[in-house]
């Protein structure tokens, strides 16, 4: 199955009230995601890796897999958005949380690698964008290798 037919089914399992969030928040990471990177289906939700091509190692954990980087997904109770580099990159990650109050009058509910939106008209695309920009693929090959692989 094609990335861009996955993509469009997996709209189509979501909430009513979440469809244009979504496809928001895709539109946003496809607008802005530095050169390099490759949408695909992985671990059965839409994402961004670093090919074969540019790594032939792939992910440590599996390798038969791509690098990932950047996933979307519909939760039970909100949208999650996974972004490796804010798990492995203190300085990302920190400037992330500074700047989330700029762009939501609502608290930041993030785990190590996942920002949790419950409110669909809240979602910081203007910030996404810019988090999506900050990380070209091989700022993340490095990261990755420093930060993860043995």
């Amino acid at each position: 199955m094609s990335t861009n037919t996955f993509f469009k089914n997996y709209l189509a399992t979501l909430p009513e009230e979440r469809k244009d969030a979504f496809s928001k928040l895709v539109q946003t990471i496809e607008d802005n995601i530095p050169e390099g990177f490759e949408s695909c289906i992985i671990y059965n939700m839409p994402g961004w890796v670093v090919p074969y091509s540019i790594y032939p190692g792939g992910y440590h954990c599996k390798p038969k897999s791509p690098l990932p980087f950047l996933n979307v997904a519909n939760q039970k109770g909100f949208i999650a958005l996974y972004h490796m580099g804010l798990y492995a990159d203190k300085g990302l990650h920190d400037w992330f949380i500074d700047n989330y109050p700029k762009h939501s009058k609502y608290k930041l509910d993030m785990g190590k690698s996942c920002i949790r939106f419950k409110r669909m008209t809240d979602i910081p695309f203007d910030l996404i964008a810019e988090l999506i920009q900050k990380m070209k693929v091989k700022d993340w090959i490095t990261l990755y290798e420093r930060s993860f692989k043995k």
